[in-house]
């Protein structure tokens, strides 16, 4: 039997953006995406917090209700050039801004962004280490496919890319559900208010949202989900799976059939086809 691993629903698209620095312009950026049904990243600097100067920063009694329902990560404490730092700083900037963002939301923090898109193979082997799950950095790809490594996830374009509606109107028509197709968009949202261009972020989320198969998600949760996908155990003739996650991963069988593996269980793949 031919089998495909799916995103949720039995989805084979993914869209997901991320943002920086925690900037007031995100109140009007998230009131975006909430609008248009599209979850995102937000990587903070927990040091920052409050700042006026150079560049006005939220307060931290504004984070965790603005940011309900999206994702917020880390992004160091107070923004350096990391590859420049000692590694005992660079852990430093980094749990105490995982410190700060989890008592704040409540809840564990595990993503991240690379300040200033600095890093090193040090810096992620320490990152894993402390529990990141995933690093950004800023060079991008144009493209849509699922990083080869979590820890220098590349996205597929800036906001400000001249070609960003030509390739999400790639993306949302495309068609081929043997390929997994991820569409990863970030930037400052600031840059929105200096630009003057906030029609650009409207047009976009306005184009992208509300589509039936497209899995709108947060940066955390495709690695979660991918993770879980690659810990499923097939049988020898590929006939049977256990799943033993917590969560449902989602196959499709022979180019037909969409099913959930629930969590914890064990699924003849002929009987549900």
């Amino acid at each position: 039997m031919k089998v495909y691993v799916c995103f949720p629903g039995g989805k084979a698209k993914v869209l997901t953006m991320s943002y920086d620095d925690g900037k007031p312009q995100d109140v009007r950026l998230v009131d975006i995406f909430n609008k248009h049904g599209i979850k995102a990243t937000f990587n903070l600097n927990y040091g920052m917090m409050g700042m006026d100067k150079p560049i006005p920063r939220l307060p931290e009694e504004q984070i965790k209700e603005l940011y309900q329902g999206h994702e917020v990560a880390t992004h160091t404490m107070t923004h350096p050039t990391i590859a420049r730092c000692p590694m005992t700083a660079v852990a430093k900037e980094v749990l105490d801004d995982r410190i700060g963002l989890e008592r704040i939301m409540g809840t564990l923090v595990r993503g991240h962004a690379y300040p200033n898109g600095s890093y090193s193979e040090e810096i992620k082997q320490l990152f894993r280490q402390l529990g990141v799950a995933y690093a950004r950095v800023v060079e991008t790809t144009g493209e849509f496919e699922l990083p080869v490594d979590f820890m220098e996830w590349k996205a597929t374009c800036h906001h400000d890319d001249p070609k960003l509606m030509e390739k999400a109107e790639f993306f949302a028509e495309f068609k081929k559900p043997q390929y997994l197709k991820l569409m990863y968009v970030w930037g400052h949202s600031y840059e929105f208010d200096k630009n003057d261009n906030w029609e650009v972020i409207e047009k976009f989320c306005e184009y992208m949202g509300g589509r039936e198969d497209i899995w709108y998600a947060t940066n955390i949760e495709i690695v979660d989900y991918m993770t879980a996908a690659k810990n499923l155990h097939f049988s020898a003739d590929g006939n049977a799976v256990f799943n033993p996650n917590a969560m449902s991963v989602w196959l499709l069988l022979e180019d037909v059939k969409v099913v959930e593996i629930p969590g914890g269980t064990y699924v003849d793949l002929n009987s549900v086809f």
